[in-house]
């Protein structure tokens, strides 16, 4: 970063050298058919010399004293016409190996319309690509601030999850306990099953809350534990599938993602039924997206509404993560129940969610 923004420092200076220097030779040309030829040479030192130290000290105290206001800017340009002026013409009687006894008098060297004219385009010239500066230093102070900007949103969208996951996490242990307690009075294998489901789903949980980035797999093994948990609290009440191939298990996904959606099956879809249903979880690729579905067979969208579905944390975050590269949509399932489809580019799943 700081290497590209160093390379485009030099450029912004050398760019409007070369012009005044471009400039510069135009004027000459002009100065000499205007004045029916002559020496060449001593007009295009001093066009040349005039110019080019406008040009400098102009962007030298641009530079130096970083002027914001018009008054400041037009004074920087005028003291920098000024001092560029004079220093060129000295420059110019060094580099023509003139004496400075010619510059008493004007008309043996003509240098007077030279002069005015070099100081009227360089003056021209230089508050030209002064204003040039100034609108890129705008526009790449306007990108940083709204880089800032997401930065601050994306902090805000990670505490809110952990707040998301500190309120989430105790409700479901406690109600989790609750039935290891109550099973333990009669079905001891069932309420050990649960258990061990229960700390498999605690120690995934807690590794992946550390995490910035986990995969696929590691997601999945916590969504299985979860259904796990479930599946002995609410008995034949549920039934869950995961199909996801072996090859997409090491694919890079952001914490809480899958599980919100799970969760929301079975709270909002599958609960309300006194049959209960089924959970469907699959994976594919396609055209470089991972194709993240998770299908139940509960009240459908119809009963539970858009608000139900509690999806506007799992977008937000998506949007902040992927740079609204991702996906995310939600239909009535048939016969009966929601399906919820989440589509994350390959090539912008890394660790630091940027894309």
């Amino acid at each position: 970063m700081q290497g590209i923004v160093r390379s485009h420092g030099s450029g912004r200076f050398i760019r409007p050298l070369g012009m005044t220097a471009l400039f510069n030779s135009a004027i000459a040309l002009f100065l000499n058919q205007l004045q029916g030829g002559g020496d060449f040479g001593v007009t295009f030192i001093f066009s040349q010399m005039i110019g080019l130290s406008i040009c400098i000290c102009v962007m030298a105290g641009h530079a130096f004293f970083k002027p914001v206001r018009l008054f400041a800017q037009v004074a920087v340009v005028a003291v920098g016409v000024s001092v560029g002026a004079f220093g060129g013409v000295l420059l110019g009687v060094l580099l023509a190996g003139l004496t400075p006894d010619f510059l008493q008098d004007w008309s043996s060297i003509r240098l007077y319309p030279i002069f005015l004219i070099s100081i009227l385009f360089g003056g021209i010239i230089s508050y030209f690509f002064f204003s040039q500066r100034r609108i890129s230093e705008e526009r790449l102070r306007a990108s940083e601030e709204r880089y800032k900007r997401l930065e601050i949103e994306k902090q805000n969208v990670e505490t809110h999850l952990k707040l998301l996951q500190a309120q989430v996490e105790p409700h479901f242990l406690f109600n989790s306990l609750s039935t290891v307690l109550s099973l333990m009075d009669g079905d001891l294998a069932e309420g050990r099953r649960m258990l061990e489901n229960l700390i498999r789903f605690l120690r995934a949980s807690l590794t992946r809350a550390r995490a910035d980035c986990g995969t696929l797999g590691q997601e999945l093994e916590m969504i299985g534990a979860y259904l796990g948990v479930y599946q002995v609290r609410m008995g034949a009440r549920l039934a869950f599938q995961i199909g996801v191939a072996d090859d997409l298990q090491s694919f890079p996904l952001p914490p809480m993602l899958l599980q919100p959606l799970v969760e929301n099956a079975i709270l909002h879809g599958l609960e309300p039924l006194a049959e209960g249903g089924e959970v469907r979880i699959e994976a594919k690729e396609i055209d470089g997206f991972l194709r993240l579905g998770v299908t139940d067979t509960g009240v459908g969208l119809s009963e539970t509404g858009a608000e139900g579905v509690g999806l506007s944390n799992v977008k937000e975050r998506l949007s902040i993560f992927y740079d609204q590269r991702a996906r995310i949509s939600f239909r009535e399932n048939s016969p009966r129940g929601l399906q919820i489809i989440m589509e994350i580019p390959r090539d912008a799943a890394n660790g630091d969610h940027r894309g």
